[in-house]
């Protein structure tokens, strides 16, 4: 696809560098974003490069607002117009227990990074599109990483289920903001994946899968993951928009 150029936040591994994979392989130009510039997010530009795409790299925090649109006018720089925004990047809670001894530290870090980032990212990213011309050719597009625990709750981390809700709301104010601008946005959420985020829990959620937690016996991988946002942000849903994408093999499906 080429023209198509990604900034993919927080994608210096797991889900984020899977999704910047799955896009280099479908041609996107790749801004890869880290907290700092470091080995890991070198590697990742490593990984990501050897796709035969143009890829930049450099570390920017996603919750310092005002450096949001400084940055997004360096990724334009060194790759062209940017098309495509996923966000990514996000925290989860400072430690599970009782949702009556939440830290207002733990709340504030999980609604900043996860909900707030993301919102005014998006607000940036969406003024430049608006601003200027643009390809009918091209597909734009704003994919939000959420989670099923802005459905699901998880009462021993409250405030993180807190935060993915606010940004799957905001993801359906930018659906219903960028519509007439032939803009998508989507809600990603995914469900059990083995990143280094679960890596202190996933031994039991893989027993619980195989257990029927899932429909598929099996928790899922970051490139399921990043797969399925690589093919909302190649237009291969098309006339969709707002919509929610559960990447949960079907965990939070009803049933008696």
């Amino acid at each position: 696809m080429s023209g198509q150029v990604a900034l993919v936040t927080g994608s210096g591994r797991g889900i984020g560098l899977a999704t910047a994979v799955a896009l280099a392989k479908r041609g996107f130009s790749i801004a890869l974003n880290g907290l700092v510039d470091d080995d890991e997010l070198a590697s990742a530009a490593e990984t990501v490069r050897a796709h035969g795409v143009k890829v930049f790299a450099s570390a920017l925090d996603v919750c310092d607002i005002a450096a949001q649109d400084g940055y997004l006018a360096r990724i334009e720089a060194a790759l062209g117009p940017l098309t495509t925004l996923v966000n990514n990047a996000g925290v989860g809670v400072i430690s599970r227990g009782d949702l009556l001894d939440v830290s207002e530290e733990s709340y504030d870090r999980c609604l900043t990074v996860n909900a707030k980032a993301m919102f005014f990212l998006s607000q940036a990213f969406s003024k430049r599109l608006v601003a200027r011309e643009r390809s009918p050719d091209l597909f734009h597009s704003i994919v939000n990483v959420t989670s099923s625990n802005a459905e699901a709750v998880a009462v021993q981390r409250g405030e993180y289920c807190a935060s993915k809700a606010a940004a799957a709301m905001a993801s359906k104010a930018f659906a219903v903001r960028l519509g007439p601008e032939n803009v998508a946005v989507y809600d990603v959420r995914p469900g059990l994946i083995n990143t280094e985020m679960t890596a202190p829990v996933i031994a039991q959620y893989e027993q619980r899968a195989r257990e029927g937690l899932t429909l598929f016996p099996r928790i899922g991988q970051p490139e399921d993951v990043g797969e399925v946002i690589a093919a909302l942000a190649s237009g291969q849903l098309p006339y969709t928009t707002g919509q929610t994408v559960s990447v949960d093999a079907g965990m939070l499906v009803s049933r008696f």
